[in-house]
């Protein structure tokens, strides 16, 4: 009969906190107790005991770097932390970040910045369920990484999550600063150009809900030169119109806008919240209708 994950942690921890003997040295007992470990992860898995298995995980990393093997201790930290994240406990979250943080220590330590970035992702993407400026810094850092690496359409894409996650915080300058500069870059590309009339709306939705016409207006000029044919576009016509809207504290006429908008192209949840906030400081309405 095979061991049960129980015992072949207990042979893992006796082993990990044995003395070496005669003939054998440190580092092969902390690689024979990292095999158990993993070995016990992964009958934990099987059973479905994932704060276990994710706990055998994390301890056998501890041994992989005691053995002085950083690759192993980078992916074991790795499945330590997607173990975590099948959890219903409530610190899983917490437990699953903590793993990933371990792995992405050594991961820029050895100068892996792209496998860094896609668990630095990994951790942005689970603080969204419970720290949302964390999860923004995440993000910004996974984007920076990639960026790096000249994986540039990745991290435009992560940085452009990352500063919806600022316009969401109402930390708007931060926003409109990220999509200036992931716009910048897709002006580049023939394939990335044509998103630029959507990441441009964002970030003047989110000077107006700054409350700074002005720098909504400037905003817009400055995109039509460096895009002649924006101006023409729906984006920027609607958004055009709204900030007039605005700066005449006409509530009625940003309302029909945002209507005539929505009818055409549907607005998602993101815009939709920062529009409300727009029309809250010119007309104390809890609507868009």
């Amino acid at each position: 009969m095979a061991p049960s994950a129980l015992d072949t942690l207990a042979r893992a921890q006796k082993k990990a906190s044995s003395s070496s003997g005669w003939f054998s040295s440190n580092t092969s007992k902390f690689e024979e107790a990292a095999d158990l470990f993993q070995q016990a992860g992964n009958a934990f898995k099987l059973e479905k005991s994932w704060d276990s298995s994710g706990r055998a995980f994390d301890q056998e990393a501890d041994c992989r770097l005691q053995a002085n093997e950083k690759d192993d201790a980078i992916n074991a930290y790795w499945n330590a932390s997607k173990s975590y994240k099948k959890s219903t406990s409530l610190t899983s979250l917490p437990d699953a970040v903590n793993s990933l943080t371990h792995a992405i220590t050594l991961l820029t330590q050895l100068g892996r910045f792209r496998q860094a970035a896609d668990r630095q992702k990994e951790v942005g993407t689970i603080l969204k369920e419970t720290d949302l400026p964390a999860a923004r810094d995440a993000m910004e850092k996974a984007g920076e990484w990639y960026s790096m690496e000249d994986a540039n359409a990745t991290a435009n894409a992560i940085l452009k999550e990352a500063a919806d996650l600022s316009g969401s915080l109402g930390d708007y300058k931060r926003a409109i600063d990220t999509y200036n500069s992931v716009a910048d870059w897709s002006l580049t590309s023939a394939l990335t150009k044509y998103s630029v009339k959507e990441i441009w709306l964002k970030a003047g939705l989110c000077a107006l809900a700054k409350e700074d016409v002005v720098l909504a207006k400037n905003l817009l000029e400055k995109w039509g030169q460096q895009d002649v044919t924006f101006p023409s576009t729906r984006e920027a016509r609607f958004l055009t119109s709204i900030t007039n809207a605005v700066n005449d504290g006409d509530v009625e006429a940003f309302t029909a806008h945002v209507v005539e908008y929505d009818q055409v192209t549907k607005l998602d949840n993101w815009k939709t919240d920062i529009l409300l906030r727009i029309k809250k400081f010119i007309g104390e309405s809890d609507s868009l209708a």
